[in-house]
C-alpha cells in the first residue's frame, strides 16, 4: 500500500500480521494540515509496516505490505 500524497506519517493504525478489512484505515498522512486517510484495497493481513509515525514520505512510496 503507497502513499496517495507526500507528507508525513501521523498515525499507523495496523501491525504486523493484522488482520484487515477492505477500506479500514492503515494509517494517516499529512500535508499541509490536512489529513489523508490510507485504505486497505481488500480483506487481507499485513506483512509488514514500513514506516514510523512522524516519518516523512513521496507520494507513491510503499508504507505497507499487504497480502
Amino acid at each position: 500500500i503507497g502513499s496517495p500524497i507526500p507528507g508525513s506519517v501521523i498515525k499507523v493504525n495496523v501491525g504486523i500480521s493484522e488482520e484487515v478489512k477492505k477500506n479500514q484505515s492503515v494509517c494517516v498522512v499529512e500535508a499541509m494540515k490536512m489529513e489523508t486517510e490510507v485504505v486497505a484495497p481488500c480483506d487481507g493481513v499485513i506483512k509488514d509496516v514500513l514506516v514510523q509515525e512522524l516519518d516523512n514520505v513521496k507520494a507513491g512510496q510503499l508504507l505497507i505490505e499487504f497480502e
